[in-house]
């Protein structure tokens, strides 16, 4: 299914439950067109997920759709890892596709952070 065909918001999605507010979520950062909120299961001791509003399935759609949504997420991804004090180092890490492990296809980053990072990951 192409982001263009994707409903702005779909009642089965986990992420636009979220935005929407009908499901409990620790907001860290909002802006007009992201929310930013902790994962509930943290890989980290910073592990926190930024999501455009609007449901898309990939970040690479959204960046086919709209551009500078993406660089809102990007920006907020790094007024995230402000927030959190990761002046150190962080990762920002995005799944493409259920081989990426990713299990909630609507576009989102990981920020995470607060250990050091080893490479390669998993």
């Amino acid at each position: 299914m192409s982001a263009e065909s994707t409903p702005t918001s779909q009642a089965d999605c986990l992420f636009c439950r979220i935005v929407a507010g009908e499901i409990p979520a620790t907001i860290v950062h909002e802006t007009p067109n992201t929310t930013a909120f902790r994962d509930i299961d943290p890989q980290a001791p910073t592990h926190v997920l930024v999501v455009p509003k609007r449901h898309v399935p990939t970040l690479a759609e959204l960046a086919d759709v709209s551009p500078e949504e993406l660089a809102e997420v990007v920006r907020a991804a790094g007024e995230v890892a402000r927030m959190e004090g990761l002046e150190r180092g962080y990762r920002a890490v995005y799944n493409t596709g259920p081989d990426a492990q990713q299990s909630v296809f609507h576009a989102h980053v990981h920020v995470v952070g607060g250990r050091p990072m080893t490479w390669p990951p998993g």
